[in-house]
């Protein structure tokens, strides 16, 4: 039962190790599909775990689940800094228009001379 739980656990630090690395480099995620990966993984930990009991955790499948602990922490810290990110530039981009658009920089223009003017 251990070995399973370990390999589990390894497949779930895969996905997680994947998702924190291309979020720190910049490169495009599909969330959608890693969150569903995430959860398909965290669902067979669940089943698997059901028949441990706690009590009888071994010194490495302990060090294991610590491990896995630690990387879903930084996950969680580079997903929240990217939610945040995203929020700032959809701010940053709404301002704009709100800008552009009391500027009369998108009203109509007939041969290059604004409306109203």
């Amino acid at each position: 039962m251990e070995a399973v739980l370990i390999q589990a656990i390894n497949r779930l630090e895969g996905i997680l190790a994947g998702e924190t690395e291309a979020l720190r480099a910049g490169r495009v995620v599909d969330l959608s599909e890693v969150s569903n990966r995430k959860n398909q993984s965290l669902l067979e930990l669940t089943r698997i775990s059901r028949g441990v009991d706690p009590k009888t955790l071994t010194g490495t499948l302990q060090e294991r689940l610590g491990t896995l602990k630690g990387r879903l922490e930084e996950n969680r810290r580079v997903l929240s800094l990217h939610i945040e990110a995203a929020g700032e530039v959809s701010g940053i981009i709404s301002r704009a228009l709100k800008e552009a658009e009391s500027d009369g920089t998108y009203g109509s223009s007939v041969s290059g001379v604004k409306r109203g003017a």
